[in-house]
């Protein structure tokens, strides 16, 4: 009887098993402490921009109306909400009577798409060099600080880097092989990418170099390239169509968001109070050093000089983008770390790249040191961002300043009570549940003092016919002054609440705002401090204010998510 020889035993594929772990880990990563803040959201942009105007789209259809960031994320919370909610009424209920829960779906839409991100930074790595290189990809994006935070936000940053990598994994595929399909995919995933976040249309860039690299390879000839960089374009239209249908069917609302959207980037020099750097394109190096992290950072550095070096086709597709968007986005009036997003896989890639450089040459001089010199090697290269994404998702994990100021409001200032309120917190915050309709000024459960009118200007001076007019939360600081506490006491606005987000504004920039100064330093001396909640340790120092950490709580000093809040009673006049 013949022997049949053994089965090898399939071995298991580590490189892959690595791969669910980091996805797995990203996931967990982005949706611990992902009910921040609710049923409130704290964030201007997610409470005022893309959740409801999602759902505004059952009532109205989907034109939004405003251009100033691009459907693309709003269109899929519509898409959700449907599969979850239903129709309109259904929707509409849910989003009074529990915004806990529509909130909370998008937060995790945007987290599924942040490490689906992950998976294709993973395919970027491994496409353009190996799966190590790809592997080390994933496991930095999954614990990059501003990734992991802003995927706990029904934002659209996070959402627009699943099809942006997605198109540099087609221009590396462009690069490396060739193809109708990856430059039509590619084309398709811009679009996706642009109509979700309108800086992210810079891959467009990687993959139309590495159309011309790929021709001028295969000696196709001027022709063929022109013809496969029109395939792309054309493809990124359809992408882009198909997430802003309405930049076409609105074509003149589509123009004035873009143009207003490119006036709020340059900016309104008195509305940037508390911009305390500036040079943009220092800035957005510096944000990497914490985005990212200090090592991966010049770990990157060294990665693109080395591809300069010895691969200068991938330098050529990869580096002249993050050259380009840093240029632009830095010659800008504004910058935040979140805008830099876009680049994020890219830097990504070279510090994985540089890093495995790094060690292999360390192994190359010491053999005997090179496992412990790979193994120090990636620990450098995630420890710091590991290290605060854990810090801040059990940041986000506790109750917020203004969660607090709330309960203890709600406790010990009856309702009907005259409060004046800074702009810290959104309109629902002090609205009444027992009201009938809480959408009136009798539905609040305190009378607030009007914050978004004033009777001087954006320099403390009175208006010219003495009338109020609106005024911006930006520019709320301009409008402070000490005669305010004064009309506070006279018109019974007994409870004075303060929060750093404004306060601290100003004291960066005491210069520009005197009387915003001489505003707080009176409040401190005339009002009686009732109750603080404070987001840092104790004993911890705060951190400086600055546009990013005083927002995404990277700073160790942190305790809980939120401003310093302050309360005060004020004592004269009819408060007596």
């Amino acid at each position: 009887m013949e022997r049949h020889a053994r089965r090898p035993r399939p071995r298991l594929d580590r490189t892959a098993l690595g791969l669910v772990a980091v996805l797995v880990g990203a996931f967990g990563l982005r949706v611990w402490g992902i009910g921040h803040g609710l049923p409130f959201s704290y964030n201007i942009d997610e409470e005022g921009h893309f959740v409801p105007v999602a759902i505004g789209f059952f009532g109205h259809g989907f034109d939004p109306r405003y251009f100033l960031n691009p459907p693309g994320y709003t269109e899929l919370l519509y898409a959700v909400y449907a599969v979850w909610f239903g129709g309109r009424e259904e929707v509409a209920k849910a989003y009074v009577d529990n915004p806990s829960e529509v909130f909370l779906i998008a937060r995790t839409t945007a987290a599924l798409l942040g490490t689906l991100g992950v998976w294709f930074t993973y395919l970027l790595g491994s496409r353009l060099f190996d799966r190590r290189v790809g592997l080390l990809s994933a496991a930095l994006a999954a614990v990059a600080f501003l990734p992991v935070f802003y995927s706990h936000l029904a934002l659209n940053d996070v959402p627009a880097m699943a099809p942006a990598t997605l198109a540099l994994v087609c221009a590396a595929l462009v690069l490396k092989r060739g193809g109708v399909w990856p430059v039509l995919l590619g084309g398709l995933a811009v679009g996706l990418a642009a109509g979700t976040k309108y800086t992210a249309g810079i891959v467009l860039l990687p993959l139309l170099t590495a159309i011309v690299v790929r021709t001028r390879e295969e000696r196709a000839g001027v022709a063929h390239a022109l013809a496969a960089g029109v395939l792309a374009c054309l493809g990124a239209g359809v992408g882009f169509f198909l997430a802003n249908p309405h930049a076409l069917l609105s074509f003149s609302d589509f123009r004035a968001g873009i143009g207003r959207q490119r006036e709020l980037a340059g900016g309104d020099e008195l509305a940037k109070l508390g911009l305390t750097q500036d040079n943009g394109i220092v800035y957005y190096l510096w944000t990497f050093t914490w985005g990212l992290g200090w090592v991966p950072a010049l770990l990157a550095l060294a990665g693109a000089v080395r591809l300069a070096a010895k691969e200068w086709r991938t330098a050529l597709v990869l580096l002249p983008a993050v050259v380009v968007y840093l240029l632009y986005m830095g010659t800008q009036d504004r910058y935040f770390g979140r805008w830099a997003l876009p680049i994020f896989p890219i830097v990504i890639v070279c510090a994985a790249y540089g890093a495995l450089w790094l060690a292999q040459e360390i192994g190359r001089r010491a053999p005997r040191a090179a496992t412990a010199a790979t193994v120090l090697v990636v620990v450098a290269l995630l420890g710091q961002g590991l290290l605060y994404v854990i810090h801040n998702d059990r940041v986000l994990s506790r109750p917020d300043t203004r969660g607090q100021a709330h309960d203890w409001m709600v406790a010990n200032i009856p309702a009907g009570t005259r409060v004046m309120l800074e702009p810290i917190v959104p309109a629902r915050w002090s609205e009444d549940p027992n009201r009938a309709d809480p959408a009136t000024p009798e539905g609040k459960r305190w009378e607030l003092w009007d914050t978004t009118r004033a009777d001087v200007d954006d320099f403390g001076r009175p208006t010219p016919d003495g009338r109020s007019r609106f005024v911006k939360v930006d520019k709320y600081e301009r409008t402070l002054r000490p005669e305010l506490i004064d009309r506070y006491e006279q018109e019974g606005f007994c409870w004075v609440v303060i929060g750093s987000h404004q306060r601290d504004r100003a004291l960066v920039e005491p210069d520009e705002v005197p009387q915003a100064i001489a505003y707080y330093d009176a409040l401190a001396q005339r009002g009686r401090e009732i109750a603080r909640f404070s987001p840092y340790k104790d004993g911890a120092d705060p951190p400086d204010f600055n546009f990013d950490w005083a927002f995404d709580y990277y700073p160790l000093a942190y305790e809980r998510p939120g401003p310093e809040i302050v309360i005060y009673r004020l004592s004269g006049g009819s408060c007596a």
